[in-house]
């Protein structure tokens, strides 16, 4: 009889193979590698079914609780292993953590670059500058800065551009100082 219960086991598991996939995948937080591990684990743990004179009702039930379970053991097993990697860091986890803000050599290139953009902006004919600083700081658009200088769209246009090269020249020609 106890081997006629893990053959309706097996069975129910075969059907609702999918289903519990399916099921372990979001009980692990999307990861469908490890609820595959689980699935293979569940059908190992059905087959080892120990030879029982009690009948099993509801044989899909029993599948999802032996798979919970297992998923269950799985998560509190990642979480001792992450909790034990996380104290053994010591001196060694401390060289391998990044510091967020720039070295000191980006600090110097960035003051670099801004001192050259400022001096290409006051080197721009006072037009082209304002056209730029409206466009890129204050945010306006074509139409609000051809009212505001009283100049065409078009021109607008061509002042950005212009603005724009000459800054992007004489950043690339402090680049090569």
């Amino acid at each position: 009889m106890a081997r006629q219960s893990a053959a309706v086991l097996i069975a129910s598991f075969q059907e609702n193979y999918e289903q519990l996939l399916r099921f372990l995948t979001r009980k692990l937080n999307g990861d469908s590698d490890r609820a595959a591990d689980v699935v293979q684990d569940t059908y190992l743990r059905l087959a080892k079914t120990p030879d029982s004179d009690d009948q099993i009702d509801n044989p899909r039930a029993y599948i999802y609780r032996v798979a919970g379970n297992l998923a269950i053991d799985q998560i509190r097993s990642d979480r001792r292993q992450n909790a034990h990697q996380d104290n053994d860091m010591g001196d060694t986890g401390v060289a391998n953590i990044s510091d967020p803000k720039p070295g000191p050599e980006n600090i110097f290139l960035s003051r670099e670059q801004i001192t050259l953009l400022d001096q290409a902006l006051n080197e721009l004919p006072a037009n082209a500058g304002a056209a730029l600083l409206m466009f890129r700081v204050e945010g306006l658009s074509h139409n609000e800065i051809a009212e505001k200088l009283g100049v065409s769209n078009s021109m607008v246009a061509k002042y950005i551009g212009r603005a724009l090269k000459h800054c992007r020249d004489a950043l690339l020609a402090g680049g090569e100082k």
